[in-house]
């Protein structure tokens, strides 16, 4: 499988990957900032994990799903790239688990509702001089747009998006800075 087949397997099967931008943004940081070890939180079916640890041959990635059947096409796409050595496929809730790496940068991708519980947890995880990366800040434009909203599950999940953004913007350990890029992307730094 190539990047275009999982792109329009994505696409047809609903599965939320990042946007091109977004992933470029994502790679072109982990090189600029030499970066080695990364935790995602959030695989689907390993579409940035493959993309992060093709950014160059020194990114090891450990990714996080907990759907079984997303899963299973994530290790599937990551043997397909001969990336099993590179990328470590954790099948779990990434609440109910508990890493004890460091990681330079940790992407988080996941259930939108638990963004705020994703940061508090893996923030220890954090490596010094790490970072932490959030995509879907604005949320295909509905953060801005309210009257976009046409039901209630997704005025939910905007709300939780806009309480993560205050979260952030308030959080007086991290410095986040906001990019309009991709479906928006935080990139919070500690500040040292």
């Amino acid at each position: 499988m190539n990047f275009k087949q999982i792109e329009k397997y994505a696409k047809e099967n609903n599965i939320p990957i990042m946007q091109k931008t977004g992933i470029e943004f994502l790679t072109k940081y982990i090189n600029d900032n030499n970066i080695k070890n990364i935790l995602e939180i959030g695989s689907a079916i390993g579409y940035s994990a493959i993309k992060m640890a093709l950014a160059n041959d020194k990114v090891k990635v450990t990714t996080i799903e907990k759907d079984d059947d997303r899963y299973l096409m994530a290790i599937k796409n990551i043997k397909e790239f001969d990336l099993d050595k590179r990328i470590t496929l954790v099948h779990a809730d990434a609440l109910d688990i508990n890493l004890e790496g460091k990681y330079d940068l940790i992407f988080i991708d996941a259930a939108k509702g638990q963004y705020i519980r994703f940061f508090d947890k893996y923030s220890k995880n954090l490596a010094k001089n790490g970072v932490i990366i959030s995509d879907n800040m604005e949320f295909h434009g509905l953060v801005e747009q309210e009257e976009r909203i046409a039901s209630k599950n997704l005025r939910q999940l905007v709300n939780h998006i806009r309480d993560y953004i205050e979260f952030l913007k308030s959080n007086a350990e991290f410095n986040t800075t906001f990019y309009k890029i991709g479906d928006g992307i935080s990139v919070s730094l500690r500040n040292e």
